[in-house]
């Protein structure tokens, strides 16, 4: 738990940690994010097939009225079909890596975030370091958690992507993304929080906020 970020994980003690657990910690949850959602909410799979599909529609239109041969307007269409199918492609491979490469624990002190298709990298956030938790959902019961930590530990957005929060440059927060049953892993976390602080009592209050409602939902600390 000293280190904040370690760069290696080829050997792991316990899958996800890098290093035994402390006498007295749980694991409590374990989990990766969903290529399929990676590859919608982060990539943006859907608009970039949209793109393509209005720049093949277009070639089509403005072909026939320009009165160009109809084998153009056809080599044209398939080109940017294959164009699109390879970027497509690449998208869904790298959502592939994101999830097969991540694993976030929650334990009873602490959240781990082990991550990295091509750096290979372990974020290590004991809640001692949190502020606040955001629940972001992404339609049904799949979403993302965000963590917000308290001044004094900046992270790099670039080097977390795409395992932060968006348009959060400045202040970065490490997310949980594209879980595919979000709600339930915060539920998890919360619990954990909350045992936390009934044994650290004198630790600042945690809010858990879900983006879907109005009003936050606060965890506290035993007073």
């Amino acid at each position: 738990m000293k280190q904040f970020v370690t760069r290696e994980h080829e050997i792991e003690p316990v899958p996800g940690l890098p290093s035994e657990l402390p006498k007295g910690e749980q694991i409590l949850w374990q989990g990766r994010p969903s290529a399929r959602l990676v590859a919608r909410h982060c990539l943006k799979s859907v608009w970039i097939g949209g793109y393509f599909l209005v720049l093949a529609l277009w070639a089509g239109v403005s072909g026939l009225s320009d009165g160009q041969p109809l084998g153009g307007i056809v080599f044209s269409i398939a080109i940017l079909t294959a164009l699109a199918a390879l970027l497509l492609g690449l998208i869904e491979l790298f959502a592939w890596g994101v999830e097969k490469t991540t694993l976030y624990t929650i334990t009873s002190e602490r959240v781990v975030m082990r991550f990295g298709v091509a750096l290979s990298m372990t974020l290590n956030m004991p809640f001692k370091q949190f502020h606040s938790v955001s629940l972001g959902r992404l339609g049904g019961k799949a979403g993302t958690i965000a963590i917000a930590l308290v001044p004094g530990y900046r992270l790099s957005w670039l080097v977390q992507w795409p395992h932060v929060r968006g348009w959060r440059f400045s202040t970065p927060e490490p997310s949980l993304i594209c879980l595919p049953d979000a709600e339930a892993v915060a539920q998890v976390l919360a619990l954990a929080y909350g045992r936390y602080c009934s044994v650290h009592s004198a630790h600042p209050r945690l809010t858990v906020i879900d983006e879907a409602v109005s009003a936050p939902v606060h965890v506290a600390a035993a007073e």
